[in-house]
């Protein structure tokens, strides 16, 4: 297999010596002699203030390349690239999607007596921590179970209302909720820019599929433009197969230093609710695991790969702390777009934080120039 970037760690004079000690960092088992030219796409190991002959721009820390008038040549590609997720970003459903979707699923059920308004929904958002398993126990808890539902079918009973609730959600993401205001312009523009645009699907609350049915609203032309990322695409992906052992296999020691991790993570939960418990508080705990933060960094890096961009010159726009988490851990420029279910949310780690698309928020020329109001 080849990749277009291969052609990039030559033109930089890198040798297979010079790339191997940061795979090696990357906990990627690979055989001795595995191609290593194969990797550049979607390496942060980059030195990210390298000179080229274009112009040098700071990006909190990051660097990026703009083209000048002795780079004409360049490909606009190799610049700079744009990765949208999904949720929050291409459409703003936290809100107003799933709580329509859950009163829904709720009266499909003949569950009359429950409705969530907004500071309903609010309040189960924020002692949840967005987990809706916990949503709806600590709703049937508060206003009593159904009569006639034994104890030992509360489970498949919370089962069946999110389950209502996914089909209630997807059918009015296909009908009735519109894509963000102005961000057709935005991707637009950057298509016009030569600026590759990948939108990630695979990762999405609401899944996959959902996911990519909300970017079909973005219409058959402007979709022959750009690359989405999804579940298929992160699989067949270089580093995909690496992660997923279908191209080489993962070493023992990777695997047992992830079942660590998850053990780790699933300690720290259980001590934590013990620990609200005895206070008798409710805590605001990261519900992210590290095993799904590693799915999440897969796909970034797979978007990057697919871009044909450094994973350092892409910049996520991102609706989700994990996703935000994840570019963090790569060395990956994010900016967050605020949608109602994050309007009040602190985002410390991310480069920039915006409320919409056009404007005074977020626009490409601001990308291109690292400027942020």
């Amino acid at each position: 297999m080849e990749i277009a970037s291969c052609s990039i760690l030559h033109s930089l004079g890198f040798s297979n010596n010079t790339i191997a000690p940061a795979i090696n960092n990357s906990n990627l088992c690979l055989p001795l002699k595995t191609n290593l030219c194969l990797l550049p796409s979607f390496s942060s190991t980059f030195p990210r203030n390298f000179n080229s002959h274009g112009k040098n721009l700071q990006f909190n820390g990051f660097s990026a390349f703009s083209s000048s008038s002795s780079t004409q040549n360049q490909n606009p590609s190799q610049e700079l690239a744009v990765l949208l997720e999904v949720d929050g970003v291409l459409m703003d459903a936290y809100r107003v999607g799933n709580r329509q979707a859950f009163n829904l699923a709720f009266q499909k059920l003949g569950l009359d007596c429950a409705n969530w308004t907004e500071p309903v929904y609010s309040d189960l958002i924020r002692r949840s921590a967005g987990n809706e398993e916990k949503m709806l126990v600590l709703f049937f808890n508060r206003i009593g179970w159904p009569t006639s539902l034994p104890t030992s079918e509360k489970e498949s009973f919370v089962r069946s209302v999110l389950r209502e609730k996914k089909n209630a959600l997807e059918e009015l993401m296909l009908k009735s909720l519109p894509l963000r205001p102005g961000v057709e312009d935005f991707i637009d523009d950057a298509c016009n820019k030569g600026i590759p645009v990948t939108i990630l699907t695979s990762y999405s609350k609401s899944g996959d599929k959902i996911a990519r049915s909300i970017v079909e609203k973005l219409g058959e032309e402007r979709l022959s433009k750009i690359k989405v990322v999804g579940n298929e695409e992160v699989e067949k992906s270089l580093y995909g197969q690496l992660v997923f052992g279908k191209g080489v296999s993962s070493s023992l020691d990777e695997q047992l230093a992830k079942e660590a991790r998850k053990a780790a993570s699933a300690e720290k939960q259980r001590i934590a609710e013990e620990v609200a418990s005895l206070l008798k508080v409710s805590v605001n705990i990261d519900t992210t695991s590290s095993e799904s933060l590693e799915k999440i960094v897969v796909a970034l890096r797979a978007g990057a790969e697919i871009a044909e961009v450094p994973v350092y010159n892409c910049v996520l726009i991102a609706g989700s702390k994990s996703g935000l988490a994840a570019a963090e851990q790569i060395g990956m420029p994010r900016v967050v777009l605020r949608s109602s279910y994050t309007s009040r949310a602190e985002f410390p780690t991310a480069n920039a934080v915006m409320d919409g698309f056009g404007g005074a928020d977020l626009t490409v020329s601001k990308l291109c120039q690292k400027q942020w109001s």
